[in-house]
């Protein structure tokens, strides 16, 4: 298996979920009401799977790796869009949680807020999968030995092991740095 088949598959599930972020969309318009639990469970998905899991293995091994590599000019800008396109992503989640917050306390000006974040996210990911898996992931692989792919897919499987720990231990911890600050 090409490390490349772990984000691929990623991608199949980030897409499901954004379906799902599309139907919510249609009763937030039909209700003008803004379900803060389908929010905050969108929120974690695109936090902790869709960055932290999926574009945490892209950068912090994938474009690592190929950052040693003499790519070409375009694989080299499509790399740097794409990490752009990742800041673009979890800018945009971290304002969802703001507006949805605001939503919250009873400024109903920020269901417009929530919907429009909500609707760029929307157009946002199946543009960058679609990037990701028919302009570079296979071209990327070209620079790469059958050794290294064999390593880096190593180490994806090695950082999803990691990976639930991380999340709860920090949880963990704010739950605790919390406690006394009370």
């Amino acid at each position: 298996m090409l490390p490349i088949g772990p984000l691929m598959r990623e991608h199949r599930l980030i897409e499901r979920m954004i379906r799902a972020v599309r139907i919510e969309l249609g009763r937030i318009s039909e209700t003008a009401r803004v379900n803060p639990f389908f929010i905050d469970f969108a929120v974690d998905f695109l936090r902790t799977y869709a960055d932290r899991c999926h574009h945490g293995k892209e950068e912090d091994i994938l474009f690592r790796d190929l950052a040693k590599k003499e790519l070409s000019k375009e694989h080299s800008e499509t790399m740097r869009e794409l990490t752009e396109e990742h800041m673009y992503a979890r800018k945009t989640v971290g304002d969802l949680i703001k507006s949805k917050e605001s939503y919250v306390t009873g400024n109903v000006d920020s269901l417009k807020d929530v919907t429009g974040l909500l609707k760029q996210l929307v157009e946002f990911y199946p543009m960058h999968i679609e990037k990701e898996d028919k302009r570079f992931f296979y071209a990327c692989m070209e620079y790469f030995t059958e050794k290294e792919k064999k390593v880096m897919l190593q180490e994806f499987w090695e950082f999803d092991r990691n990976m639930i720990h991380e999340k709860y231990q920090k949880i963990v911890g704010e739950i605790e740095a919390a406690r006394h600050e009370v």
